[in-house]
């Protein structure tokens, strides 16, 4: 994956060095349905950016069916991370963005200004930023799934006997989640709804009175979301989590929903085997990460066994 987003990054470099000509011709944006996976489709317009961007690539061959078969693996990532319940917000989305074209020393209206040219479009971009980051997750989830790093509780054991018995120590948190609602025909309103958001967030004081503060508050949702041991917080709430304390609330997100927050109930240390486990087995994944080959097979394992189940429509 490492090395697709340096060749990525050396492409669009050079494109914007050499005053990239236009690239592939896009249909008008009210286009063919040309696939459909499980109901949902991808039209010529798609198949175009998509093979766009692989011209800005540099890839060879056919690039009109390599950008149908690509969108066809993306549609299932998509479908899978969404049974997952796995969402990439639009903030990280941006952040991304942002983060790409620091490094590679362009400012973003000289990133989006390539991608545009290219026929690629920023947008288009961000939601190939948004699969990879959320897929990272979805990969995270079937390794765990599977085995992958656990620990069993008699390598914990014993783990524990060579360190003395001396147990690890881990923070458990109580979350509540607030929701400002909003849909995704509205997003053009998310703005005001941050406003609102970060106006009730700087009034939190505790898990008991959200309800009642948010009321009169048109499409609020308010859910207590039970105890998290810190290796167990969702990947794009963790920090934020980890850096808040009790009786006080996280910065907003915004994401599919809309702009969230959590609240920090209460927090507790915790030190059981079950503790033991987790801390080891974050341990573990960390030191053995899964070289290239290896993470890109089972990459194509994941998306051969969805391709299995899905129902694949080509007009």
């Amino acid at each position: 994956m490492m090395v697709r987003k340096h060749i990525l990054a050396a492409a669009i470099v050079t494109a914007l060095g050499s005053g990239l000509a236009a690239g592939i011709s896009l249909p008008a944006q009210a286009s063919d349905v040309k696939v459909i996976v499980n109901g949902m489709p991808i039209t010529d317009y798609d198949i175009a950016r998509r093979a766009a961007f692989l011209k800005l690539q540099h890839k060879k061959g056919n690039l009109t069916q390599m950008a149908r078969e690509e969108l066809t693996d993306d549609m299932l990532k998509r479908q899978e991370m969404r049974r997952l319940n796995i969402t990439i917000s639009d903030t990280e989305v941006n952040q991304a963005f942002e983060r790409f074209a620091t490094n590679n020393k362009m400012t973003l209206s000289q990133l989006t200004g390539v991608l545009d040219k290219a026929g690629v479009t920023a947008d288009h971009f961000k939601e190939y930023i948004r699969l990879q980051m959320g897929w990272g997750r979805a990969l995270g989830t079937r390794n765990r799934s599977q085995g992958g790093s656990r620990v069993s509780e008699q390598d914990a054991v014993q783990r524990m006997l060579k360190d003395g018995g001396k147990k690890p120590v881990s923070t458990e948190y109580t979350l509540q989640q607030v929701i400002f609602v909003v849909p995704a025909t509205d997003r053009g309103n998310i703005a005001k709804r941050r406003n609102e958001a970060n106006a009730l967030r700087a009034k939190f004081n505790g898990c008991d009175s959200t309800r009642d503060m948010a009321k009169g508050i048109l499409d609020v949702t308010v859910r207590d979301l039970g105890r998290f041991v810190e290796q167990e917080l969702p990947p794009e709430w963790s920090k934020q989590v980890k850096a808040t304390s009790a009786g006080h609330a996280t910065t907003t997100l915004d994401t599919d929903k809309g702009v969230e927050f959590l609240g920090i109930c209460a927090t507790r240390q915790l030190s059981d085997d079950r503790v033991a486990r987790l801390v080891f087995s974050q341990e573990a994944a960390a030191a053995n990460q899964k070289p290239d080959a290896t993470a890109e097979a089972v990459n194509k394992q994941y998306v051969d066994d969805l391709r299995k189940k899905a129902s694949i429509v080509n007009r």
